[in-house]
């Protein structure tokens, strides 16, 4: 390998091949990434700032919305550069980061939900316990392991990458560094990083699923056994409606790609997969909690009545100097 010349740059193909759509994909994806931004934002702005809203259930919501607009922000910039320049070239270095912070945020995401989950089955299932099953302390280690163990699973396979060598073609078709279409450009053999992909991250993806699955599945069973109002059954269903549908949008799309990793797939379906759990999840999280919950709802319009009515008061005060 002494005499062949390392890569020490890639070009993205994913989406500059479609000529004559740049200029409306920039706008398309600059409008979802601004979308992400400001509604996770407000997400973390209203849960921190209200009081009413410090529990577990929007602890996990404010750590959620952190890790969304961290995840979109590891791929979207890159790709409007790439829009308006022509070319999307990345280095090798940036490569590396890029795969590494995608997957810490993306595995740490899967984890999450699943924690998400039991927080739920806690909340409705066992009520009374509630407050001592998640206290404070509780939360914060159930989140910091979600965290570290998706910064671990995705250093793992960042330093596996690292230790193979690129003589080229440096072409990877993808509208970023992920780890399937990183490594196929290897001239040594790729075997290992596929196996810990299918082993490692299937296992992540698949296991947080089924916890997650296994967890509504007990939590809509629950009422039927112990609730016998329709009012009791129709709150513990809603409780949970809003996260099922975040956790549809985002595992069934990445089952899809990365499950069995191995098995040959097309760029372009891996591609609108990722899209799928990237980028419009991003933009629906957001939504999905605000639109279904009637207690993020309220506290958003306290928020904006109390900021209109300080702006009417500058106004007036700034009318009253003059």
């Amino acid at each position: 390998m002494d005499n062949q010349t390392e890569v020490r740059k890639f070009i993205l193909l994913g989406l500059s091949n479609l000529q004559g759509l740049q200029q409306f994909l920039f706008m398309l994806f600059l409008l979802l990434y601004l979308s992400s931004l400001l509604g996770n934002t407000a997400i973390m702005t209203v849960v921190v700032c209200e009081p009413r809203l410090h529990t577990p259930m929007y602890f996990f919501l404010c750590n959620l919305s952190c890790q969304d607009i961290f995840y979109s922000t590891v791929t979207i910039p890159k790709m409007l550069a790439g829009f308006l320049s022509g070319c999307q070239s990345i280095s090798y270095t940036g490569c590396l980061s890029q795969l590494h912070f995608f997957h810490f945020l993306g595995s740490s995401e899967a984890l999450l939900l699943a924690v998400m989950a039991y927080d739920r089955c806690v909340a409705i299932c066992n009520p009374l316990r509630y407050t001592l099953i998640m206290s404070p302390r509780a939360c914060l280690l159930l989140a910091a392991a979600t965290w570290t163990a998706g910064f671990l699973h995705a250093l793992m396979h960042t330093v596996m990458t690292s230790q193979l060598h690129y003589c080229g073609p440096n072409h990877i078709h993808h509208f970023f560094c992920d780890i399937k279409p990183v490594v196929r450009l290897a001239c040594d053999s790729n075997q290992i990083n596929l196996s810990l992909l299918n082993i490692i991250t299937g296992s992540i993806v698949i296991g947080s699923f089924v916890f997650t699955l296994s967890s509504y599945l007990y939590i809509f069973s629950f009422p039927w056994m112990k609730v016998q109002s329709k009012e009791g059954r129709r709150k513990s269903f809603s409780t949970c409606v809003s996260h099922l549908t975040v956790v549809v949008l985002f595992y069934v799309p990445v089952i899809f790609n990365y499950v069995p990793p191995s098995l040959g797939s097309s760029p372009r379906q891996d591609m609108i997969a990722t899209l799928m759990y990237n980028v419009v999840t991003s933009v629906l999280n957001p939504l999905i909690y605000t639109l279904r919950n009637v207690q993020v709802k309220c506290a958003l319009k306290r928020r904006l009545f109390s900021r209109q009515l300080l702006v009417q008061k500058m106004f007036c005060l700034a009318a009253c100097v003059g």
